[in-house]
């Protein structure tokens, strides 16, 4: 694997931003790869129509090629470049971009074939959005070409939400970081793939995320794919069992009673919200113990800290993590399928 010297660029004044966004071109038109802040979480972007520049991606992340990508457009108007969206589906496909784009969706769709196999794992349909991030928007802009960008981290561990987690996991593997500030969302992209039905289309989310069951109800029937077992072939990324894991191994505890702690053993508390009546603060000398929603129990806020907090549990160097459940509706249907993966341990 080739080694750089990694170099990250503030955006937070207006000299800044046009250097970085200047950098950060240049090099996407080079045919490498450069880490950029999105709404959901930090992406490695590079050109989605150069297999050579995309193939780049999967070396830095160590990342299997069998996990798609996905293809992030400029602008809604070049959904055709890459996707066909067959005719029984159009209305409300129109109706969910002109909703949700720019934003945290991304829809399943079958794939031209301008998009190289690399980008789909062979797969015959293409992950589509529009994000919303003001830097990330710049950037894609002046390329004007769709940026493959899945989560700047390495294969399977915890997504980054800021500059500095991309550099703890990406440092000398690429050019360049472009530092935005904290992720707006937290979680990565909503992922759907819309069928025909009758009376409304049926929408699956084959990836839980920021939007909500509940926000996609008014387009269709809406359900939630069943989580993914194995490690395989999957046709959307996140799927694979275990992904999104601390380097330290995590359980997901049901219910304070399932906890027997060991002697010897160190253990740290990812707790909802840190009440006493939930009933975990108490099973054990922790560590350490974050909330993700100190006393108020927030899924919005939550989620903004889901990873963040993860990652720093993960630096204690403790024995285990332990997670308390999260409230399973909302964008907690999306933080409880991340620590199910995070609790499978690869072997």
């Amino acid at each position: 694997m080739s080694t750089y010297v990694t170099a990250v660029l503030r955006t937070d004044e207006p000299p800044l931003m046009h250097e970085a966004v200047l950098e950060a071109v240049r090099l996407l038109k080079e045919g490498e790869v450069v880490a950029l802040p999105t709404e959901t979480v930090y992406g490695l972007a590079a050109n989605a129509l150069d297999a050579n520049a995309v193939a780049k991606i999967f070396e830095a992340k160590e990342r299997p090629t069998f996990d798609p990508l996905i293809v992030h457009l400029p602008n809604k108007t070049q959904l055709d470049l890459v996707a066909d969206v067959p005719p029984e589906i159009a209305q409300t496909v129109k109706q969910l971009t002109e909703r949700f784009w720019p934003g945290p969706l991304t829809l399943l769709l079958p794939k031209k074939s301008i998009v190289p196999d690399i980008v789909t794992a062979g797969l015959p349909t293409v992950a589509v959005r529009v994000s919303s991030n003001a830097v990330f928007k710049r950037i894609i802009s002046a390329l004007d070409k769709p940026l493959a960008a899945p989560s700047a981290n390495r294969f399977g561990s915890i997504s980054p939400t800021s500059a500095s987690a991309v550099l703890a996991e990406l440092d000398t593997r690429i050019h360049l970081i472009i530092d935005a500030g904290a992720s707006l969302y937290g979680l990565e992209s909503t992922i759907i793939k819309i069928e025909p039905g009758s009376p409304k289309p049926l929408i699956t989310i084959v990836r839980p995320g920021p939007l909500t069951p509940e926000d996609l109800k008014v387009y269709g029937k809406v359900k939630v794919a069943t989580r993914t077992v194995v490690d395989e072939a999957t046709e959307a990324p996140g799927q694979l069992a275990s992904h999104y894991a601390p380097r330290t191994p995590l359980r997901l505890l049901s219910r304070p009673s399932d906890f027997i702690p060991e002697e010897g053993k160190r253990y740290a508390l990812m707790s909802y919200r840190g009440e006493e009546k939930d009933g975990y603060l108490h099973l054990c000398e922790w560590e350490e113990v974050m909330m993700l929603s100190p006393g108020n129990g927030k899924l919005p806020e939550a989620a903004v800290r889901f990873f963040h907090i993860l990652r720093r549990l993960d630096e204690l160097g403790v024995d285990e993590i332990i997670a308390e459940p999260l409230h399973e509706h909302g964008m907690g249907i999306a933080m409880m399928d991340k620590l199910r993966r995070a609790s499978v341990r690869r072997p």
